[in-house]
């Protein structure tokens, strides 16, 4: 068993429009880090592509149907100020999904230790019924909903330590009390939620914000003393990370001081405290990250981490 990493071609062809942050290149940064020699232990797997059922796990299928409807035959279409569509974006969206629910089907039977998945559009934005955060559907929140649903877990964690606040999980995640949200974030920043006082229908969300400057003292910190004694106490079955690489220090979108290193540490610390709880099931699912040569380096150190055991 080994570490598996979820792509597809589809998803460098979810075209954001020039200029747009959320580029395919982040990806083809990633994907040349990814073939580096010294990761070639690597598994990698094309994502399937997510059917409507999967879909509504989480958002309601008027939503899944008004989305797809939004997609253009051509050109580029604003789903609102910050998410831009183009032709292929729904099967890239139904394919990041499809890449961390098989992910997590993978984890589950066994056949691997655990999976980062590679994907676009990010998720975490996306609430059950609007998209929004360069985001179309919630990948990671859809595959905690598969994990129970379909798979007979009664406890799934999702730690999310992008800079940005992931709404669209804590929504999908605030009246379910098998499921359990810790978020990382920078604040004040955008979507502004995220507060401390979010605490879920059943004291199952954990929000930590950090204010701009923050780094690998505050982020080690609040590890240490408040979010692994948290899923200790949640014991989950399952570990799912909202992986996001935009609170480095060089990102343009935020103002957080994290390095590579952190991201490393804090790999390691999630994976010692799944070996403890869950059998080591960990499922990683790209977020942002908008400084191409940093998302690269973070990513790298990531799976290098995921690839230790």
């Amino acid at each position: 068993m080994t570490t598996r990493v979820y792509h597809h071609p589809l998803f460098e062809q979810h075209d954001t429009s020039p200029g747009h942050p959320e580029s395919p290149q982040r990806l083809e940064a990633i994907l040349r880090a990814l073939k580096a020699p010294h990761l070639k232990a690597l598994q990698w797997q094309e994502a399937s592509e997510a059917d409507d059922d999967t879909l509504t796990l989480i958002h309601p299928r008027r939503y899944v149907e008004r989305v797809l409807a939004t997609i253009p035959p051509q050109g580029y279409r604003a789903v609102d100020g910050d998410t831009v569509v183009s032709p292929r974006s729904g099967e890239a969206a139904r394919r990041a999904v499809g890449a961390v629910v098989g992910a997590v089907d993978a984890v589950l039977d066994g056949e691997i230790h655990n999976a980062f998945c590679a994907v676009r559009p990010p998720g975490h934005h996306a609430e059950p019924d609007t998209a929004m955060g360069f985001c179309l559907f919630n990948n990671i929140a859809i595959a905690a909903a598969h994990g129970v649903a379909r798979r007979g877990l009664g406890r799934v964690a999702v730690f999310d330590f992008d800079v940005h606040h992931g709404n669209g999980t804590q929504a999908a995640c605030w009246s379910r009390p098998e499921l359990f949200y810790v978020s990382t974030h920078q604040s004040p920043l955008y979507p502004g939620t995220g507060r401390a006082s979010e605490r879920g229908g059943s004291d199952n969300i954990l929000n930590l914000p950090l204010r701009p400057g923050s780094g690998s003292v505050e982020i080690r910190q609040a590890w240490e003393e408040i979010i692994a004694p948290a899923l200790e106490t949640f014991h989950p079955e399952l570990i799912l990370l909202s992986a996001g690489f935009d609170a480095h220090y060089s990102d343009p979108l935020a103002e957080l001081d994290f390095t590579e290193e952190d991201y490393r540490w804090l790999t390691r610390q999630v994976l010692d405290l799944a070996a403890e709880l869950c059998n080591g099931r960990v499922v990683s699912a790209l977020e942002g990250g908008y400084n191409l040569e940093a998302l690269a380096t973070c990513v790298s150190a990531h799976v290098e981490a995921l690839l230790e055991r």
